[in-house]
C-alpha cells in the first residue's frame, strides 16, 4: 500500500517553508522553501506566489492527501465583496498602530480588554491595525467587506475560493476581537475599532476538514484542507508540546509560551491569553530582542559564531560584573518601545571580549526568563522547558540557558516546527476520516542541566528597573 503523505506550510514573515511528511509516522519525505519580500506591509499575492514556489521546490502536491497552513499571527488582510484585497496587508511587526492600541486600551480599560479577549491591545494585534486603517486609509477601509489573517487568506487561496473564509481558534485568539474563554467573536470590539461591522472567517473546530485543495495547485484528487493555525500554535503542535511544557523560542524576536488547560487574563498585557490549535490554551509572552542581540554583539566583537560561543563560555557566570540590558529594538515585554540597550558595569579589569559576549547571552536569556516568570505568576504550570529557534543551536546559549532559566532545558533538534505542526494537524485531520491516529514521535533533543545563577538575574533586574528610556 502506498504511504499516505501530508504537507505542512510555514508562511512566516521572511519566507514560506513546506514539509512533506508521512501521515502515519511523521517521517520527513521532502522539503521546499521560497522567500517573502521584506517590509512590514506586503501584498498578499506575494505569499501565494511563494507558496506555489515552495510547493514546487518540495516536489509538488500530486501525491499529497492533506495540507494545512501555519501562518504569521496578527497580520491584517482586508477584502472587498468579491474577495479581492483592498490594500497591502499590515504585518504583526508594523508598529504604526501603536497609538491606536493606546487609544483602544484607554477607551475600555486594560481590565475589560483582558477579561474579554485575554489580550491588552498592542500594535501587533489585528484590532489595532483595523483602527489605524479606519483613521489613515479611508479609501481602503470603505471598500473592505471582510477581514482575515494571513493563514486564513492562504487557506482560501488553496481552496481556489477567496470568498469562503475559515480560521481556527488559535489564530483567531490573536486578533483582539475573539474570546478564547467563550469561543466566540466579540464583534462589539471590532465595531469599536473599525467603526462598522466586517465579515469574519468561520472558526473551524480543531482538526475539522475545511475544504479540498483546488485544481490550480496540482494536488491529488480529493486532497483535503485542515484548518491551519497561527505560527506559535503550529510550533506547539510540531513539538508535541503537552500541558506543563513551556517553549522558549529564540528567533529574531523571542517568545515563551505554554500549553495550558485554562485560559489566562493578564491585565498587565505581558501575557497574551491565546488559544492553541487543539482546544486548549497557549498563554504567550513575546520579546523583541533575542537572536539579533547576539548578532549585534558578535559584529561589535568582530568574531564568527563559533568564536563568540567560545568567548562567552570562557567567561565566568555574571560576566565579571558586566550586564547587558538587551532592549536594542525597544521592547514589547515589558512594554518599553522607546527603550535602548545598555551595557553596564564595565571596569578596566572586566572589559574583555569574553565578558561582553557572556553578558550578551545572559541578558538575552534574562529577558526570556522574565517571560517564563510572567507565565508562572498566572499559575501556568511549568514542568519542562523546550528551547527552539536559531539561537538555541548556539553552544553558549544552550549551556547558559538552564543557569538563567533555573530549570533543566531540552534543546530541541533543529527543525521546521511550524511547518511540522501544520503537517501534524493535516495528518490528524485526514486520518480521522478512517478512524486512524497518527503515531508521530515527540520532539527530539538534548537535555541540558546546570546550577542556577540567581545573582545574574538580580543584576539584570536592577539594571532593567533603574534604566531610564530615551523616549
Amino acid at each position: 500500500m502506498a504511504r499516505r503523505l501530508v504537507a505542512g506550510v510555514d508562511s512566516s514573515t521572511q519566507s514560506c517553508k513546506v514539509v512533506v511528511r508521512d501521515a502515519d509516522t511523521g517521517e520527513l519525505v521532502r522539503t521546499g522553501r521560497a522567500p517573502h519580500p521584506d517590509g512590514t506591509e506586503v501584498d498578499p499575492a506575494a505569499w501565494a506566489h511563494a507558496l506555489r514556489a515552495a510547493f514546487a521546490d518540495a516536489g509538488g502536491l500530486a501525491d499529497v492527501g492533506a495540507v494545512a497552513v501555519g501562518g504569521q499571527q496578527h497580520g491584517m488582510v482586508l477584502l472587498d465583496e468579491l474577495g479581492e484585497v483592498t490594500r497591502r496587508a499590515l504585518l504583526w511587526n508594523d508598529t504604526r498602530s501603536a497609538q491606536a492600541a493606546a487609544d483602544l486600551t484607554a477607551e475600555l480599560g486594560a481590565q475589560e480588554w483582558a477579561d474579554a479577549t485575554g489580550l491588552v491591545p498592542v500594535a501587533s494585534f489585528t484590532v489595532t491595525k483595523l483602527r489605524w486603517v479606519a483613521d489613515h486609509d479611508k479609501e481602503a477601509a470603505a471598500r473592505a467587506a471582510s477581514v482575515c489573517l494571513p493563514h486564513d487568506w492562504l487557506t482560501a487561496q488553496l481552496r481556489d475560493d477567496t470568498t469562503t473564509l475559515t480560521t481556527d481558534r488559535g489564530d483567531a485568539s490573536g486578533t483582539g476581537y475573539w474570546s478564547p474563554s467563550s469561543g466566540a467573536y466579540r464583534t462589539d470590539l471590532l465595531l469599536r475599532a473599525f467603526g462598522r461591522e466586517l465579515g469574519l472567517p468561520r472558526v473551524a473546530d480543531p482538526f475539522e476538514i475545511v475544504g479540498e485543495v483546488g485544481g490550480s495547485w496540482g494536488a491529488a484528487a480529493g486532497a483535503v484542507l485542515a484548518p491551519g493555525t497561527g505560527d506559535n500554535m503550529a510550533a506547539a503542535l510540531g513539538l508535541g508540546a503537552r500541558a506543563g511544557d513551556v517553549v522558549v523560542s529564540l528567533g529574531t524576536s523571542g517568545t515563551a509560551f505554554a500549553v495550558s488547560e485554562t485560559s489566562t487574563h493578564d491585565v498587565s498585557g505581558a501575557v497574551a491569553g491565546f488559544a492553541d490549535a487543539t482546544g486548549r490554551f497557549l498563554p504567550l509572552v513575546c520579546t523583541l530582542n533575542a537572536a539579533q542581540v547576539l548578532d549585534v554583539v558578535r559584529r561589535i566583537l568582530g568574531v564568527d559564531h563559533d568564536t563568540f560561543d567560545r568567548l562567552a563560555l570562557e567567561a565566568a557566570p555574571g560576566a565579571g560584573g558586566v550586564t547587558l540590558l538587551p532592549f536594542l529594538a525597544g521592547e514589547r515585554t515589558p512594554n518599553r518601545p522607546d527603550a535602548r540597550g545598555h551595557l553596564a558595569g564595565l571596569t578596566l579589569g572586566n572589559g574583555t571580549p569574553g565578558n561582553i559576549a557572556r553578558a550578551a547571552v545572559e541578558g538575552m536569556l534574562c529577558g526570556l526568563a522574565d517571560a517564563v516568570d510572567a507565565l508562572v505568576a498566572l499559575d501556568v504550570p511549568v514542568e519542562r522547558v523546550l528551547l527552539i529557534g536559531g539561537a538555541a543551536q548556539s553552544a553558549a546559549v544552550s549551556a547558559i540557558a538552564p543557569q538563567i532559566l533555573g530549570r533543566p532545558v531540552l534543546v530541541a533538534d533543529t527543525g521546521e516546527y511550524v511547518a511540522d505542526g501544520a503537517a501534524r494537524q493535516a495528518a490528524q485531520t485526514w486520518l480521522a476520516q478512517d478512524g486512524d491516529t497518527p503515531q508521530w514521535p515527540e520532539a527530539a533533543g538534548t537535555w541540558v542541566t546546570a546550577h542556577p545563577t540567581p545573582a545574574v538575574r538580580t543584576a539584570y533586574a536592577t539594571l532593567r528597573d533603574t534604566t531610564v528610556d530615551s523616549g
